[in-house]
């Protein structure tokens, strides 16, 4: 459920980052490699704190641009974990963008994606994610 500001309802962003026009691409647009660096911060998060450690970017199982993002929109990503394996956590991301125009604020959702994370040791070797 969103809330009147169009962001969703009972839960916090895990980061909130002005695109700015260093982040515009040829086409005006941010570029969408910033978005999915963005992406990947914010899923990395959740998916340290459940690992209590370093964890790995494994995989990239889906990423959808559904909108372009403009510079001056505020993104918004929320990151939620999905699905645990053995040493592994999947974690869904999604980025909303803000666009103020004086009064009047504008909330699409821009962007979706599943990454895969994977808990490690000192040595850099999967490790088995530890009990809840």
């Amino acid at each position: 459920m969103l809330t009147e500001t169009g962001l969703p309802e009972n839960k916090v962003p895990v980061i909130r980052v002005p695109a700015t026009p260093t982040k515009a691409n040829k086409g005006g647009s941010i570029f969408g490699g910033w978005i999915m660096s963005q992406v990947d911060i914010a899923g990395s998060i959740p998916a340290e704190m459940r690992a209590k450690g370093p964890i790995v970017t494994r995989a990239v199982d889906s990423f959808e641009f559904k909108k372009p993002v403009f510079v001056g929109d505020l993104i918004s990503c929320y990151a939620d974990i999905i699905n645990e394996g053995k040493t592994s956590i999947t974690v869904k991301v999604d980025v909303y963008a803000q666009r103020i125009r004086g009064a009047d604020i504008e909330t699409i959702m821009v962007t979706e994606a599943k990454l895969v994370y994977v808990a490690i040791d000192k040595n850099g070797k999967p490790r088995a994610l530890p009990e809840k």
